[in-house]
C-alpha cells in the first residue's frame, strides 16, 4: 500500500486533541491525502463532506488508490484480505417531510453500512453532513432483525416467510430488485439488502441444501455460496412491536382522529406507505445518531464549508414543516424528532480527534496540479507533451476507466512510443523501479507527487470521461420482449391459429383415461369452450390489434374465421406489394460495398470515451457488415432514449467518409440539428473530414453556400433537418443516409425518402419506433438490431400520473433543486407559457426560471439552451422543442402539462430528457380530471405508467399497436384486417409474403389451414401446484 513519505501530518489527532488543520492543497489532491491518512491510521475515519455527489466522487477516487474494487468475492463483496474498507451512507435524496420513500437501491446500501459499522474498527466512512444529521433507527433494531443463512441450517419455510415479511422484504412471482421474495415449491429466491446479487435456496425438507447467487434477468444461476446474511428491508420495523409501538407514539404525538390519516391507516395493516421514513422516530422508543454507531477512537476528516452547508440544510427543513404542519390528514412530527441541530452535532464531533481539509490552492510544496499532457493530433508529435513529463524524470501512472479503454489507450501510446506496463491496481505502483504504469480507476483529476504523476484518460484527450461504476448488467432479452404470454390474464383475448379469437379462461387439469394433463381454456361466442393441451401452446398467440374491450370472440364450428383470414391474405397480398417490391429491389441491386480501413477505423473508435454495452457493439458489428456488403443497407436502431445510438451512427459515418462517400445526417428538429453537428464536429475534429449543418440557425446566404459547397462534394458529412430533403441539394458522392427518429417526419418527407432506400445505404435510429417501422422491422423487411442495455448505474425513472396541483408542483421542483439538479416544466401553449414560468417562479422563488419555445428567435433559442447546460438555470418551461437531442444529465425531473395530449411515442421521448444519470429519475404527468379525458388518452398515460423499466420504448411500440389499432403498413389509415386477426398472426403471414417475394415466388394464401402431426407419449403434462405454491 503507498503512503506517502513525509506524511502530510507529522501525527495524527487523537480523541480530545486540538483540531487539525490541511490547506493549501489542490483539490485534485485531497482524495490522495485522505487515503494517506487512513492508511497510516489505526482507526476508523469518518470522512464528512458538503453535498452527495462530492461523496460519490470521494468514494471514486479511494477506490482507485487504495485498490478496493479489485478485492471483490463471488457475491460482490469486499473479501478478507482488504485492510481498508471504503464504506458509503449515502443521503436519501429526498424532501424533508417526502411524500416518496428513498429508492430501494440507495435503502439497501445504506443498510449494507450501517451494519458493516458494528464489526468496522479500520478503514473509511464517508458520507455527506446532511446524512449525518439524520436519526436513526437504533443498532438493536438492525442487529435483532440480521441472520445469516448456511447450507447444512434447518429452514422452515412458512417461519422463514414470515421473518422476511415481518423484516420489509415483499413476495412477488419473479424477483428481480433489492427487498424482494418469492417463493416456489421447495425453493425460496430473494435478494438480500446490500447484496449485489439475489439468491436462491434451496431446500432438502427442512434442510437448506444450496445457496447459490443468479442473475435477475436471466434468473440463472451463477455461483455457490456458502453462507449469506439477510439484512432488514427498511429502516423501520414493520413487525407486531413495531406497528404497536407505532399506534401508542401516535396518538401521543398527534391530536385528532388518526382514521382520518391514510399514513395512520396504512402502517396498522401492515403496508409501508411512501414517506414514512419521516415517521420512524414513531416505531421505536427511543432514536440514534450515528455517533452511537461509530467506535470511541473514530478519527474525523472534514472538507470544506461543512458548517455553512448544515444551517442551508435545516433552512430547507424549517421551511418545509412550516408549509406542511398544518395539514391534519397528514400531521408531521417536529424537525428535532428528526434531525439533530447544528450546534448539537458539531458538539457531538468534538470529542473526536479531527483534521479540517479547507482554501483548495495550487501552492502546496509536495502536491500539485497535473501539467497540461493532452494529446495533439495535429502536432508532428501528438504525444510531445506526456513525453516531455516523463523525461523530466517523472514516473507516470496512466489511469483508465474500463479494461477494454486500458488496451485502446495503450495501443495509441505504443504508435508514439510510450509503453506502460499494466499493473494490476495502483496500491501496488513503486515509482522508483517503474518509469510508466497502466491501470484502472475512476479519477476525475490527475495530480503530481513525490517523483510521479497520475495521469487520468480525461485528461490525456482534453476532455472528462464521465464517471460510470459498473454495477450489474443489465440486459433485456430482446427475444422475450415481442411474443410474451405471461403478459395473459384471465378474460383477456386470444387468438388460436385455427379458431380465431376467444377469451382465456386459465388453466385447467383434466384426467383423460389413466393420464392427468393441463389444458388452457378459451371460451368463444355462445359460451363454448375449447381446451387447448399444454403441450400446444404454439396455436395460441396474445392479441393485440385493437381495443381488447371491444374485440368480440369469433364463433366456433362457422368459416367466419378463415374468411377473415382470406381477406387479410388478400390485403398483405395486394396492398403491401409495392412496399415490398421496393425492399425486394433493393436486394437485388448492387450497391455500393464501403471499403473499410480497418487501421484508421480502430483509431477512431479508440477515440470514443465509453465501453460499449454488448448490444452497442453487435449494432456496430452488424451496421459494418451491411456496409461493405454489395447491396443497399437499411437497417433499424431501436435503443431507449440514451442508450447510444449516436455512437452506431458516428461510427457508420466514419466507414462511409473514409471510403471517399459522403453521409447526410437527417433529424425532425433544430435543436436536436446543432447538438448532432455538434457532436459530429467534436467526434470528428482529430480527422480531416467536413462536418455541416443546414437548419433554421442559418440564413439564407448560409444555407446557399453549404448547399453549393455540399453540391461540390466538399462537405464530408451534413446534418440537418427536413431541408436535408430539398431539390437544391445533390450530394454526387452520397453513400449513407442516417435518419433520427423516422416518425417525427411527415408523410410527403417520407415519401421523399422512400426513393433513397432503394440505392443509398439506410441507417434509421429511433427510441420508440411507430407501429408501421415495427411491423416492417419485425418482417424481416428492415434488418433490425435492438440496444437494450443500459448504461452503468442507470435508475429507472419513476413516473406520476397525477392533477396538477400547486403543492405537488412545489415538491416536485424543490426535490430536485435540494440535490443539485434541474427541472423541465413543459407547458405546449405558447401564448401562455411565459405566464406559466411566473407561475413557477412565484411557487418556488429560489428557482432560476427561463423559458424556451420554437417561436423564439434562433439566437435566442440557442442561448437559453446554452444557459441551461452550464447551469446559469435550474427551471427550463419549454414547449415540445425539448422532445429531441437535449442532453442535460443533471435534469433529472420533469413535469408534462396536459399529458394526455400526447402520442405515446412523444411522452417517451419526453420521458427521456431525463434520467441519464445515476441519480433517481422522476416524470409527473399532468392530467385534468380523469373524467375529461378521451379512453385512448387513459391508455396510453397507464402504458407510459407501467413501461417504466429501462429499455421499455420497444415494448410501447406494441403497447402503442394495441392502442392505435395497429394500422395498415402502408398510407395512414390506421385501421385494417389486423384488427380482425390479431398482430401476431398477420405478421406471421406478412412473413411468408416477404419470405415469398424473396425467393421469386408468389405467396400462397389459399391453404390457411395447417396440419400437425401430434405423437402422444402416455405422459403426464402438468405442473403441480404445490411447486407453483
Amino acid at each position: 500500500m503507498l503512503i506517502l513519505q513525509p506524511p502530510l501530518i507529522d501525527s495524527l489527532p487523537t480523541a480530545g486533541s486540538p483540531l487539525k488543520t490541511l490547506s493549501n492543497l489542490p483539490k485534485s489532491a485531497i482524495p490522495l491525502a485522505i487515503a494517506d491518512i487512513a492508511s497510516r491510521s489505526n482507526s476508523l475515519v469518518l470522512v464528512l463532506v458538503e453535498k452527495s455527489q462530492d461523496a460519490q466522487q470521494l468514494v471514486n477516487a479511494l477506490h482507485f488508490y487504495l485498490g478496493q474494487e479489485h478485492h471483490l468475492d463471488a457475491e460482490g463483496e469486499a473479501d478478507g484480505s482488504v485492510d481498508l474498507p471504503i464504506v458509503h451512507l449515502p443521503d436519501w435524496e429526498t424532501l424533508p417531510y417526502d411524500s416518496f420513500s428513498p429508492h430501494e437501491d440507495i435503502t439497501s446500501e445504506r443498510l449494507k453500512a450501517l451494519s458493516q459499522l458494528s464489526d468496522l474498527h479500520r478503514g473509511l466512512l464517508i458520507l455527506p453532513i446532511q446524512t449525518l444529521a439524520h436519526r436513526l433507527p437504533p443498532r438493536e433494531h438492525l442487529d435483532g432483525q440480521r441472520f445469516v443463512l448456511t447450507t447444512g441450517d434447518t429452514f422452515d419455510l412458512h417461519t422463514e416467510r414470515r421473518r422476511l415479511e415481518a423484516s420489509g422484504y415483499h413476495a412477488v412471482d419473479t424477483v428481480h430488485e433489492h427487498g424482494e421474495f418469492a417463493v416456489r415449491g421447495a425453493i425460496l429466491d430473494v435478494f438480500p439488502m446490500g447484496s449485489q446479487q439475489p439468491l436462491r435456496i434451496e431446500l432438502f425438507d427442512t434442510e437448506i441444501e444450496s445457496l447459490r447467487a443468479f442473475d435477475p434477468d436471466t434468473q440463472r444461476t451463477i455461483t455457490k455460496v456458502d453462507s449469506v446474511t439477510l439484512l432488514p428491508a427498511r429502516e423501520i420495523p414493520l413487525t407486531e412491536t413495531g406497528i404497536t409501538t407505532f399506534r401508542n407514539h401516535w396518538h401521543e404525538t398527534f391530536e385528532g382522529n388518526p382514521r382520518d390519516c391514510s399514513i395512520y391507516q396504512d402502517v396498522s395493516s401492515g403496508l409501508a406507505p411512501p414517506g414514512v421514513e419521516y415517521y420512524a422516530p414513531l416505531f421505536f422508543n427511543h432514536m440514534a445518531t450515528l455517533f452511537d454507531y461509530l467506535p470511541n477512537d473514530t478519527q474525523t476528516v472534514r472538507i470544506g464549508a461543512l458548517h455553512q452547508a448544515l444551517e442551508h440544510f435545516w433552512g430547507d427543513v424549517g421551511t418545509r414543516y412550516e408549509s406542511l404542519r398544518h395539514d391534519r390528514r397528514k400531521p408531521i412530527l417536529a424537525p428535532e424528532k428528526l434531525f439533530v441541530r447544528t450546534e448539537e452535532l458539531f458538539s457531538e464531533l468534538k470529542p473526536y480527534g479531527s483534521i479540517e481539509i479547507r482554501d483548495p490552492d495550487t501552492q502546496h510544496p509536495r502536491l500539485r496540479p497535473l501539467p497540461d499532457v493532452t494529446f495533439d493530433a495535429k502536432a508532428d508529435d501528438p504525444a510531445a507533451k506526456i513525453k516531455r513529463l516523463m523525461q523530466s524524470g517523472q514516473s507516470v501512472v496512466f489511469v483508465a476507466e474500463s479494461a477494454g479503454r486500458r488496451e485502446a489507450l495503450l495501443e495509441l501510446l505504443a504508435k508514439h512510443g510510450v509503453r506502460p506496463q499494466p499493473l494490476e491496481q495502483f496500491s501496488d505502483f513503486k515509482p522508483e523501479s517503474q518509469p510508466a504504469v497502466i491501470t484502472l480507476g475512476l479519477l476525475d483529476q490527475g495530480i503530481t507527487v513525490d517523483g510521479f504523476s497520475i495521469v487520468p484518460e480525461s485528461q490525456l484527450f482534453g476532455r472528462r470521461v464521465p464517471q460510470r461504476r459498473r454495477r450489474k448488467q443489465h440486459e433485456i432479452a430482446t427475444d422475450l420482449i415481442v411474443r410474451d404470454l405471461s403478459e395473459i390474464e384471465v378474460g383477456d383475448p386470444i387468438v388460436h391459429l385455427d379458431h380465431g379469437v376467444g377469451h382465456y379462461q386459465g388453466l385447467e387439469t383434466i384426467a383423460l383415461g389413466h393420464d392427468i394433463n393441463e389444458f388452457v381454456t378459451v371460451e368463444y361466442r355462445d359460451g363454448a369452450k375449447l381446451y387447448i393441451p399444454v403441450t400446444n401452446l404454439g396455436v395460441l398467440s396474445r392479441y393485440a390489434g385493437g381495443d381488447p374491450d371491444a374485440v368480440s370472440a369469433h364463433k366456433l364450428g362457422t368459416d367466419r374465421w378463415s374468411k377473415a383470414k382470406q381477406k387479410a391474405a388478400e390485403e398483405i397480398r395486394d396492398k403491401a406489394a409495392e412496399l415490398l417490391d421496393i425492399y425486394a429491389r433493393r436486394a437485388a441491386k448492387q450497391g455500393y460495398a464501403h471499403q473499410i480501413d480497418e487501421t484508421q477505423y480502430d483509431r477512431f473508435a479508440d477515440g470514443f470515451p465509453f465501453e460499449l454495452t454488448p448490444d452497442q457493439e453487435t449494432s456496430i458489428d452488424a451496421v459494418l457488415a451491411d456496409l461493405k456488403a454489395p447491396r443497399p443497407m437499411d437497417r433499424l436502431v431501436c435503443g431507449d432514449v440514451g442508450f447510444g445510438k449516436t455512437e452506431v451512427a458516428m461510427r457508420a459515418a466514419f466507414a462511409s467518409v473514409s471510403s471517399g462517400k459522403q453521409v447526410c445526417v437527417l433529424v425532425p428538429t433544430t435543436l436536436l440539428a446543432q447538438q448532432h453537428f455538434e457532436s459530429f464536429r467534436d467526434r470528428f475534429a482529430d480527422w480531416p473530414v467536413t462536418v455541416d449543418v443546414l437548419s433554421r440557425f442559418k440564413s439564407p446566404k448560409e444555407t446557399k453556400a453549404i448547399i453549393e459547397r455540399s453540391n461540390q462534394g466538399k462537405v464530408d458529412i451534413l446534418v440537418g433537418t427536413h431541408k436535408l430533403l430539398s431539390s437544391d441539394l445533390q450530394l454526387p458522392k452520397l453513400g449513407l443516409l442516417i435518419i433520427d427518429e423516422e416518425h417525427r417526419f411527415g408523410v410527403a418527407q417520407k415519401e421523399r425518402l422512400k426513393k433513397y432506400r432503394a440505392d443509398v445505404d439506410v441507417l434509421t435510429l429511433t427510441a420508440t419506433p411507430i407501429p408501421r417501422t415495427l411491423n416492417l422491422s419485425m418482417a424481416g423487411i428492415r434488418d433490425l438490431s435492438v440496444i437494450a442495455t443500459p448504461p452503468a448505474r442507470r435508475l429507472s425513472i419513476k413516473t406520476f400520473i397525477k392533477q396538477k396541483e400547486d403543492a405537488l408542483l412545489k415538491e416536485a421542483i424543490l426535490r430536485e433543486l435540494l440535490r443539485g439538479g434541474q427541472v423541465y416544466y413543459l407547458h405546449n401553449e405558447v401564448k401562455s407559457i411565459e405566464r406559466s414560468a411566473d407561475d413557477v417562479r412565484q411557487l418556488v422563488p429560489e428557482a432560476r426560471v427561463i423559458v424556451a419555445h420554437g417561436q423564439m428567435r434562433e439566437r435566442e433559442l440557442e442561448d437559453v439552451m446554452t444557459d441551461f447546460y452550464h447551469k446559469k438555470y435550474n427551471v427550463l418551461v419549454c414547449s415540445t422543442i425539448i422532445e429531441t437531442g437535449i442532453d442535460i444529465p443533471s435534469a433529472n425531473t420533469i413535469l408534462i402539462e396536459r399529458a394526455d395530449q400526447f402520442g405515446l411515442a412523444q411522452l417517451h421521448q419526453l420521458r427521456g430528457r431525463v434520467g441519464r444519470s445515476h441519480h433517481q429519475a422522476y416524470a409527473y404527468l399532468l392530467t385534468p380530471d380523469p373524467r375529461a379525458m378521451t379512453p385512448d388518452a387513459l391508455k396510453r398515460l397507464e402504458a407510459i405508467e407501467a413501461a417504466s423499466d429501462l429499455g421499455a420504448g420497444f415494448q410501447l411500440a406494441t403497447h402503442d399497436l394495441e392502442i392505435r389499432g395497429a394500422g395498415e403498413l402502408l398510407g395512414e389509415d390506421q385501421s385494417g384486417n389486423m384488427q380482425t386477426i390479431g398482430f401476431s398472426l398477420y405478421m406471421e403471414m406478412l412473413d411468408e409474403a416477404v419470405t415469398a417475394i424473396r425467393e421469386g415466388r408468389t405467396p400462397d394464401f389459399d391453404q390457411t389451414e395447417s396440419a400437425h402431426a401430434e405423437v402422444d407419449l402416455k405422459i403426464p403434462a402438468l405442473i403441480p401446484n404445490d411447486y407453483l405454491n
